[in-house]
């Protein structure tokens, strides 16, 4: 920021550190952010591209700033672009690390993280207790969504000739044999041969035929 706003500001009552509040009123983007260094020409700002890319500004566009009070931060949730920063060898220390360099975030707003040569962006999807908050020594819980490029792992279908070698319909057990009461044929007391040998029948007459059958035999 330039040397003058550095003199407006300290003629004012303002909360320090100082944050501000960027917004393009072409397109109602509103995000915030803190200060560096105030060196720059009149009349202009100097922010990161990435942070342009968020107020969708282009180089020479107006920008409105105003000076604001943010909350300190409790809970932050993050979403990054690709799950190659999940990949790496301790994306919460390199995280940790970039947003020393932060001073506030804002819902809706997307954060570069460079390492190893490589830029990675991450969504910034929640923050409490209100959309834009400062992050400056305060501790704050930090928590990931899954990446915008991550996929569900498919689960294998199997075919019917698969499923069936797997194991198909069981096989219908045998029936078990039902029980028949007295179930045989007659025998005489007196060990002698029978010379009536009495026809099978069903189990549900066997019991009174047998009945008769030895009567007729003590009798004889």
């Amino acid at each position: 920021m330039p040397p003058s706003a550095l003199d407006r500001l300290a003629s004012l009552h303002i909360d320090y550190p100082m944050l501000f509040e960027l917004r393009n009123a072409a397109t109602e983007r509103v995000s915030h952010c803190g200060v560096l260094e105030f060196i720059a020409e009149e009349g202009m700002i100097y922010m990161p591209y990435w942070m342009m890319e968020n107020l969708l500004l282009q180089e020479g566009d107006i920008v409105r700033v105003k000076n604001v009070t943010l909350p300190k931060g409790t809970y932050v949730k993050l979403q990054p672009h690709t799950k190659d920063f999940l990949e790496i060898s301790n994306p919460k220390a390199i995280l940790e690390t970039t947003l020393r360099n932060f001073s506030c975030l804002t819902t809706g707003d997307s954060i570069m993280v460079a390492y190893n040569n490589k830029k990675y962006y991450i969504d910034i999807i929640e923050t409490k207790p209100s959309n834009a908050i400062s992050i400056i020594e305060t501790d704050c819980e930090v928590d990931f969504a899954p990446p915008l490029d991550y996929k569900e792992p498919e689960k294998p279908t199997l075919s019917p000739a698969s499923s069936n070698a797997l194991g198909g319909p069981e096989a219908p057990e045998n029936a078990q044999p039902k029980f028949n009461a007295f179930s045989g044929v007659g025998r005489r007391l007196d060990g002698k041969p029978m010379k009536y040998q009495p026809s099978p029948v069903s189990s549900s007459h066997t019991f009174s035929l047998q009945l008769i059958l030895l009567q007729l035999i003590i009798l004889f």
